[in-house]
């Protein structure tokens, strides 16, 4: 995630060498119906999610045998019955942190969270977006979503004995904003490791409801300093991380608590790959004849913007630019150049 395992040194040094993930793609099927999805194309992505089968998986694992980190994403990767088994064949592969980024529902099962964990998954993302029932269901406008994912926190928790780690996403919205330090507590107190505050990605459902749900970064970045500076007066270091948000905005922060979004790349149909990416690249990146390496730039340069006056800000080299749908609302205007 999304953030952050224990940064010491700055943030761009921390960026410049993160590694790199895998992600693989467990299905077009969510429980959840989140208002700010990045996913709103479900019949695209179901064409593209589908195509992960046993088969597929062995080939990514193969492909990238003793990776850091592969991660179970997209769609929920709970909903789908093979995943206990892809993670078993993930843990063989000599995986070092086999994941999951779920809504956590099924996670309130006891005897379906120890049968993943026993299969060798080993660090979990759960997603929840308030601190209550009101405000988590209202960003995921399921009923009783919000009783089974915190169960799902407190059930993995209790399974921290076995050298889980346990960490969550919360989508900064309007809605939640002025509860960051309601929502941090509340999680801290249920065993949750690490808390990472995702900034919205402009676009999917995010775009279409836009007016609604998206504060400005500067508006964000006030907020989290004054949490930040709240919740540091009892806790010398507040396991709290901002991501996702352009770096010239949260120089206010402490540098400990601006994580950044990880590298990854995931695998999909060559077909859909050879639209995103030159005959070159699509060679260097193939897991087999049918199967290209699709990374997070490959899906996102196109969407994001610099200035020319970003070439003289310390972070140039690391930032990834401004959403071109968050400048059509709010200009250039909240973005400064850091020397």
């Amino acid at each position: 995630m999304d953030g952050a395992a224990e940064p010491q040194s700055p943030v761009e040094e921390r960026i410049a060498n993160r590694a790199q993930r895998v992600h693989i793609l467990t299905g077009a099927v969510c429980n959840n119906n989140c208002v700010f999805c990045m996913e709103e194309d479900r019949d695209g992505r179901y064409v593209t999610n589908s195509a992960t089968t046993d088969e597929v998986v062995q080939k990514i694992l193969g492909a990238n045998q003793g990776c850091e980190e592969v991660c179970f994403t997209s769609g929920e990767p709970t909903v789908n019955p093979r995943l206990p088994q892809w993670v078993k064949w993930a843990k063989a592969a000599g995986v070092r942190h086999v994941s999951v980024m779920t809504n956590g529902r099924a996670l309130s099962y006891e005897k379906y969270a120890r049968v993943l964990v026993s299969c060798g998954m080993n660090r979990f993302y759960v997603s929840i977006h308030g601190h209550t029932k009101k405000l988590h269901e209202s960003l995921t406008r399921t009923p009783d979503s919000f009783e089974q994912t915190v169960a799902g926190i407190e059930q993995i928790a209790r399974l921290k004995r076995y050298g889980l780690e346990l960490h969550t996403s919360t989508v900064v919205t309007k809605g939640n904003l002025p509860a960051l330090g309601e929502v941090y507590r509340f999680l801290r107190e249920r065993g949750v490791d690490q808390v990472v505050f995702n900034v919205m990605q402009a676009n999917g459902r995010a775009n279409t409801h836009f007016e609604t749900i998206f504060p400005r970064y500067t508006e964000i970045a006030a907020a989290a300093k004054a949490f930040l500076d709240q919740a540091g007066k009892t806790e010398p270091r507040v396991q709290a991380f901002f991501v996702d948000i352009p770096l010239c905005t949260t120089t206010a922060l402490p540098d400990f608590n601006r994580g950044y979004v990880e590298s990854y790349v995931h695998y999909e149909p060559v077909a859909s790959g050879a639209m995103l990416l030159g005959e070159v690249q699509l060679e260097e990146r193939k897991a087999d004849a049918n199967l290209v390496g699709v990374t997070r730039a490959d899906l996102d340069d196109a969407l994001r913007k610099k200035r020319p006056e970003c070439a003289s800000c310390r972070y140039e080299k690391v930032c990834e630019g401004v959403w071109v749908n968050y400048l059509k609302r709010f200009g250039w205007g909240e973005f400064t150049p850091v020397t």
